[in-house]
């Protein structure tokens, strides 16, 4: 199991556009990712409406963790993602 804490970016943070990114980018890794609140229960990161649902605001922690071959590299993609300001892409 790989875990870890990052810090939502996005000034709006996990807001329609932002949310839509990452699930996006956690449906093309290779293993299943969690996302949770810090101290939340965690929902899956390949669903829209659950990573919704989590309210995450631009300064929160949340806590990404994946169990398998390649979910280390899966973690640090999306931690990168959510750590800048996705409202700014594109």
């Amino acid at each position: 199991m790989y875990q870890r804490t990052v810090t939502v970016g996005s000034p709006r943070g996990l807001h329609a556009r932002p949310a839509s990114l990452f699930v996006q980018a956690a449906t093309r890794q290779p293993v299943k990712v969690t996302i949770a609140r810090d101290g939340g229960e965690p929902v899956d990161a390949r669903s829209m409406l659950s990573v919704l649902a989590l309210a995450a605001r631009h300064g929160d922690s949340v806590v990404l963790t994946a169990v398998g071959d390649g979910g280390q590299e899966a973690v640090e993609e999306l931690a990168t993602l959510l750590s800048q300001d996705l409202d700014a892409t594109g």
